[in-house]
């Protein structure tokens, strides 16, 4: 049987299509294939190694070299002008996906009997190995999806697809785990996290393999050595700080993982000493991802027809209303309670994945503006300031979290028993934090992010006039914005 002939589009280039989207999603599932597993860490380090508030502590210690890493690894990507025999960024995500087979694990060496300073060693020196080797594939990973399409729907459809492989990535950890590394008495096993960690290191690996050879690179733009200006380091940074769009994505990126990690012990507290079943929160987390998966085939419609601005904000104010329900209503410590906290977490997954399938086309749009503004594309250096900010509040959030838990009467040598005061504090405080999560997502999306969809028009029409595409496509562009913005500017009967 012949082979069907790949559809070339009109330079030369694969058309995008599916083959793209799964792929980036293969990506962001090799990443969380590392990366899920952070949700265990506090419970890991303050139930079995017993280091309580040292932990907190830690966390904020090693944030330091969060933000050396992030913003000096995406730096060094952009003012690398080598040659690559596809492209950069592919070659430091191959890279990088090979020190993530192990540098999982080497946050979960279990010796729970070493001295407190021989913890804090193998704490630091861990998460130092494995968070290089996270930055140096995810930063370049994240910069793609603005050079495999510059339209808008394409990139939609991108940042939907890859809400798909962190849904998966993530649904590994949360659904299977609790029943693997809890015993029956609802306490850590942490031998079998370590386990664990290195066998989703290896998946991980297999996942970006399939993604470095699925991708086709569309808006690559050709190296010119001999005109390339020297890049600076802190002029990139100020440019982050004066691109809107990138600042205010980044602020709703740091609420969703506020919720999502600084509530993420906090809810397994919860289910361990309030609804005493740590088994079901796996279960639980799993019926919340349903609405991201219904949403997901939607995005892109829904995106060419609101826009990604106005869809995201939508999606802030809907978490916003879930959180507020989870508070107010009689959330008791038995099945009835359990199946109101399950409706309510259904209710703010939805809102959250609305805002999750297009974030990482929200930030592509971003980086595109820092081109308009300033001239200059910096993609390593806007999206690793953007993780940078994420995995401080990826890191900062368990930390203050873990510092109000404790002062609300937690300890974490008591494990799976803790007091029923400590068990009440706990409901009351995951829904405190999920309200926290959409509220700084809502104005990060709603009073920050500047690029709706009539000024997204005209920014995409203008960068294809400078880029010097083909003047008929060129001119169709302007003309789009042109009428995007007339239509804006008639008034409603």
């Amino acid at each position: 049987m012949a082979k069907k002939p790949v559809q070339l589009d009109a330079n030369g280039k694969r058309k995008f299509g599916m083959r793209d989207c799964l792929a980036y999603a293969a990506g962001d599932l090799g990443c969380n294939m590392s990366f899920a597993l952070k949700g265990t860490m506090a419970i890991f380090w303050t139930q079995f190694m017993k280091l309580d508030l040292w932990y907190s502590l830690l966390l904020i210690v090693v944030q330091v070299w969060d933000a050396i890493n992030d913003p000096l690894i995406g730096s060094i990507i952009d003012a690398d002008k080598r040659q690559y025999k596809r492209n950069k960024f592919l070659s430091y995500i191959w890279f990088g996906s090979i020190g993530l087979i192990v540098g999982g694990a080497c946050c979960f060496l279990p010796f729970p009997n070493a001295p407190v300073w021989a913890k804090m060693i193998i704490f630091i020196a861990g998460y130092v190995v494995w968070d290089a080797f996270y930055t140096i594939a995810n930063v370049p990973y994240g910069s793609l999806l603005s050079l495999i399409s510059k339209e808008p729907a394409d990139r939609a459809s991108l940042s939907a697809w890859r809400s798909v492989g962190s849904i998966f990535g993530n649904m590994l950890p949360m659904v299977i785990l609790p029943f693997i590394i809890y015993d029956s008495n609802n306490n850590l096993v942490g031998e079998k996290v370590f386990l664990a960690a290195l066998i989703m290191g290896v998946l991980g690996f297999f996942c970006f393999q399939f993604m470095i050879r699925n991708t086709e690179i569309r808006e690559d733009v050709e190296v010119k050595l001999d005109d390339q200006p020297k890049f600076n380091v802190l002029e990139a940074m100020g440019n982050f700080l004066k691109n809107r769009p990138a600042v205010g994505a980044t602020l709703a990126a740091m609420g969703m993982f506020l919720g999502m990690q600084g509530a993420a012990t906090a809810v397994t507290v919860l289910f361990q000493s309030y609804f005493k079943n740590v088994q079901a929160s796996g279960i639980v987390q799993m019926f919340a991802m349903i609405p991201i998966v219904v949403f997901t085939p939607l995005a892109r419609k829904m995106v060419v027809k609101y826009g990604k601005k106005e869809l995201a904000t939508f999606g802030a104010i809907i978490s916003i209303v879930a959180s507020v329900l989870m508070l107010v209503l009689p959330m008791t410590a038995d099945g009835k309670g359990m199946l109101i906290y399950i409706v309510c977490q259904l209710i703010n997954a939805l809102g959250m994945g609305i805002y999750s399938t297009v974030s990482w086309a929200m930030m592509g749009d971003a980086i595109d503006y820092n081109e308009w503004k300033t001239g200059k594309r910096e993609e390593g250096t806007v999206y690793a300031l953007h993780s940078f900010f994420r995995k401080l509040a990826q890191g900062v959030g368990p930390a203050l979290a873990l510092v109000v838990m404790t002062a609300l009467g937690y300890v974490g040598a008591n494990e799976g028993q803790q007091t029923a005061e400590v068990a009440m504090n706990m409901r009351y405080l995951v829904p405190a934090l999920y309200l926290l999560s959409a509220v700084m997502q809502f104005i990060g999306l709603s009073l920050v992010y500047n690029l709706d969809k009539k000024n997204l028009a005209t920014m995409n029409a203008e960068l294809d006039a400078r880029r010097g595409v083909a003047a008929p496509e060129a001119e169709e562009a302007v003309e789009t914005a042109e009428t995007v913005e007339e239509a804006a500017e008639v008034p409603a009967e």
